[in-house]
């Protein structure tokens, strides 16, 4: 059909295709019971927080660049369960290991386990959070028209 994009994995595509967009809707439910139960995720920037909200994540998680530095954030977080969820860049992993001895030297409880799994989801294709918005119409079931073209209908 003429106009129409349809998901279907080409012999071109990766076979495990499937299989990475069930295991990520498997991390996103996980992820969502996290915040559900009182859990921080962090990540670095509101385009990083718009890509888990595309592809199913119902909780607001934290903007580390929303904070006036480690400081302010781990003084606004005392006490929770955070989950980092950092980019695997230079930065992100400065940043993971900043947060991580400032929130553990304060007896929070940190996880870095998402960070890890949504690598290993990925086969490290997704470097920045952000770059999850490619798995976002798969994510969602869509398999018609693209989603972006109906602002011009």
């Amino acid at each position: 059909m003429a106009g129409y994009y349809y998901y279907q994995p080409s012999s071109s595509s990766p076979s495990g295709d499937e299989q990475v967009i069930e295991k990520l809707r498997g991390f996103i439910e996980m992820l969502n019971e996290e915040y559900e139960r009182g859990s921080v995720v962090v990540v670095e920037g509101k385009r990083d927080a718009a890509a888990l909200e595309r592809i199913g994540f119902t909780g607001s998680p934290a903007v580390f660049h929303n904070f006036k530095g480690v400081v302010d954030f781990v003084d606004s977080h005392a006490g929770r369960k955070i989950i980092l969820l950092l980019d695997m860049d230079r930065t992100g992993r400065h940043l993971t290991s900043r947060l991580l001895s400032q929130l553990q030297s304060r007896r929070n409880s940190v996880s870095l386990f998402y960070k890890h799994a949504l690598a290993r989801i990925t086969n490290g294709k997704v470097r920045h959070v952000e770059d999850l918005t490619i798995y976002a119409q798969q994510m969602a079931g869509v398999t018609g028209s693209r989603k972006d073209l109906y602002f011009y209908t």
